[in-house]
């Protein structure tokens, strides 16, 4: 296989600049403060990993536990998040969303599957595909 030429990268780089503003979620539409993205990362797996231990949480997003931290500082602030101590073992603790924080995540699921919808109603079912094989290929490929 051949490295990419110059003018591949550069088409790349502006496909993706076009796509990023294109393709941004409502979330800017909001008139409360967006959450940062790694606070949206962290309200999305709790949603999915109710009760689950910051650890989990961190290990999951790749983060060191000290980010995460603050980052769960940030949405039990905002009334997103709950730590509970667990009674089996009082240091631990397991992170729950509030209801606030469920409305959150699940508006934020929504808007990236509305966001999906318009990107692959553009493309014929085959095109989908091969869209999301690469796509695929790109992200889970170790090699």
């Amino acid at each position: 296989m051949t490295d990419p030429t110059e003018d591949q990268l550069a088409a790349l780089g502006t496909a993706f600049e076009a796509f990023a503003r294109r393709y941004k979620l409502a979330a800017a539409m909001r008139t409360e403060r967006p959450l940062a993205e790694l606070d949206k990362a962290v309200l999305l797996y709790v949603a999915d990993h109710a009760g689950c231990g910051p650890t989990d949480v961190a290990r999951f997003l790749d983060v060191p536990t000290t980010t995460l931290s603050s980052a769960t500082d940030r949405l039990v602030r905002r009334g997103f998040l709950r730590r509970d101590r667990i009674e089996a073992d009082r240091r631990a603790v397991a992170l729950t969303l509030t209801e606030a924080g469920a409305a959150y995540a699940q508006a934020q699921v929504e808007a990236y599957r509305q966001m999906y919808m318009l990107m692959l109603l553009r493309l014929s079912p085959e095109e989908r595909d091969r869209f999301i094989a690469m796509i695929t290929k790109i992200v889970y490929n170790d090699g």
